[in-house]
């Protein structure tokens, strides 16, 4: 720490009568702004004229800055300026690369601060200046404004904002999520919300679908919980970026709120709240039961009830007429015990949701691919030419859907009558096609592929290449389909002879190997 940065800080701790008279004493030399008579500054001087409420670090030297500043002279002639080339500054302070006085002018400095630094010749450009542009001997005037401030010793800083009471798991690598966040930079900047867009993230963890700050910063969070997650550019998108809103080198604020947590590999969870005494029948497969709920997401979002409806559900056990995990989760019960029962989306209602008969409220929308036999045919022709915002009310006879044998929750030859709303289309892929490129691949597109340039690659490093190109918005996977099935099945199309590795001379586009097919035929 420099000896000005340790006196902007003796300044904050001393009685009130002493600052005043500092501050006097330093009017009085007029901020080095001073006649002749005062004599050459022989240090920087620093006024803070604005300083942030909340400074969670300081800069020290070593560190890696981002700033904008105003240079000028004393007449207040501008020389310089980050703002107007819309470009700020992003360096090491402390090591040289910066003249003297602003490497001692920067230290102590917290985000957002903003300071005028005057710097003497001699700790500036001294007898020579620049030529064209600073003249010899000049003292140099600069308001400088900091916007983030890193280390590359730093880590992800995890804040726990509230923890819920009761926390039935936490995430842990390769479990799935779903996640609410507000994203800024170390500055307040926002880039991006996920309230924004009236949906949750939903990905996996730790598997290469996040960046590694956020992989790291969500681990060993309850479903309900509130974190800041605050990621050195080095764990988030580091020299580049991500397009026009994260520049180079910038610090993330992630403010995350989890609102669910789940693994392909979890079963239902029971739990025992109140067994009555003397239990001689316990519910079995075929049973006839009626029995209350509540039902709620894993946040604690109630979606339904059936006190609110002064009714039991009546129903048969263990014969497809409820969810699966309800059909386990309600096995063994004896009358008048309380269990909670927990059960995790593939053994519930799985990535389509669904929406209950008698709310008024829409469930999470149901994602289809038109055409390709994934909804029932009547709700395929139903939703062509639909646009986004539009709503239709579609009524489809029994042989455009579940016919005379119906499905689970529909009976047969029944007559379905849907209320749809569009709320966001994605055009498919071409027939066949698994992956596709928004511009022209790499010209050499193995190389690129080639990772660790040893002349093969194997899946794993084929599974990294192809999603860095989705999430770097360069290409897209077929949609509707889980991605890693999809780059998997990319892989296989492209290992010819099956050894686990593909090499040069094996990889092909899709479009190459459809071109040689008409030669052939030809």
């Amino acid at each position: 720490m420099s000896p000005v940065g340790s006196h902007s800080h003796t300044l904050r701790r001393l009685p009130l009568p002493q600052l005043l008279l500092l501050l006097l004493q330093a009017l009085d030399r007029g901020l080095g702004r001073a006649s002749p008579a005062a004599g050459p500054l022989e240090d920087v001087v620093i006024e803070r004229y604005h300083i942030p409420r909340a400074c969670p670090r300081e800069v020290q030297m070593g560190d890696f800055v981002r700033y904008h500043y105003n240079g000028t002279f004393e007449d207040g002639k501008k020389f310089d300026s980050s703002h107007n080339r819309s470009s700020l500054v992003a360096i090491v302070v402390g090591v040289g690369r910066l003249i003297t006085g602003m490497d001692r002018g920067l230290m102590g400095m917290c985000v957002n601060e903003r300071r005028r630094l005057i710097v003497p010749p001699h700790l500036g450009y001294g007898s020579i200046g620049v030529a064209g542009l600073i003249p010899p001997d000049a003292t140099l005037y600069f308001d400088v404004v900091l916007l983030d401030v890193w280390n590359k010793a730093d880590t992800v800083q995890v804040s726990i904002l509230l923890r819920p009471p009761h926390c039935p798991r936490m995430v842990q690598d390769s479990d799935f999520v779903r996640y609410h966040y507000n994203g800024t930079l170390l500055d307040g900047t926002a880039f991006d919300s996920s309230y924004s867009r009236d949906g949750t993230y939903d990905t996996y963890v730790g598997s290469g679908w996040l960046i590694k700050g956020m992989d790291q910063g969500l681990l060993g969070m309850c479903p309900g919980e509130r974190r800041k997650i605050v990621i050195p550019p080095f764990l988030a998108y580091g020299e580049k970026g991500y397009g026009t809103v994260i520049p180079p080198h910038a610090s993330l604020v992630f403010h995350v709120l989890l609102i669910d947590v789940h693994n392909p590999k979890d079963t239902v969870q029971l739990e025992t709240l109140e067994l009555p005494p003397g239990c001689v029948r316990k519910a079995a497969a075929g049973d006839f039961m009626r029995y209350h709920y509540n039902g709620s997401l894993m946040d604690g979002t109630v979606f339904d009830s059936s006190y609110s409806r002064n009714h039991t559900y009546n129903t048969y056990i263990g014969q497809g007429y409820i969810i699966p995990g309800m059909d386990q989760g309600l096995q063994g019960t004896c009358i008048g015990e309380r269990r909670r029962i927990t059960i995790p989306p593939h053994l519930a209602y799985g990535e389509n949701g669904t929406v209950f008969s008698y709310s008024h409220d829409y469930g999470a929308p149901q994602e289809a691919t038109l055409g390709a036999n994934k909804v029932i045919e009547g709700l395929d022709r139903g939703l062509q030419g639909m646009c986004v915002g539009e709503r239709r009310q579609l009524v489809v006879p029994p042989h455009l859907a579940h016919g005379e044998s119906g499905a689970r929750g529909v009976p047969g030859s029944a007559v379905l009558l849907f209320e749809v709303e569009l709320v966001s289309r994605e055009d498919g892929l071409p027939t066949g096609y698994l992956f596709v490129w928004h511009q022209d691949p790499p010209a050499n597109l193995f190389e690129y592929m080639d990772l660790n340039k040893d002349g093969e690659v194997p899946s794993e490093e084929f599974s990294s290449f192809i999603k860095a190109q989705v999430n770097e918005g360069k290409g897209r996977l077929l949609p509707g389909q889980d991605p890693e099935k999809t780059i998997g099945d990319m892989f296989q199309n492209q290992d010819r002879n099956h050894d686990g590795k593909i090499i040069a001379e094996e990889l092909k586009l899709k479009s190459d190997e459809d071109q040689e097919r008409v030669h052939e035929e030809l």
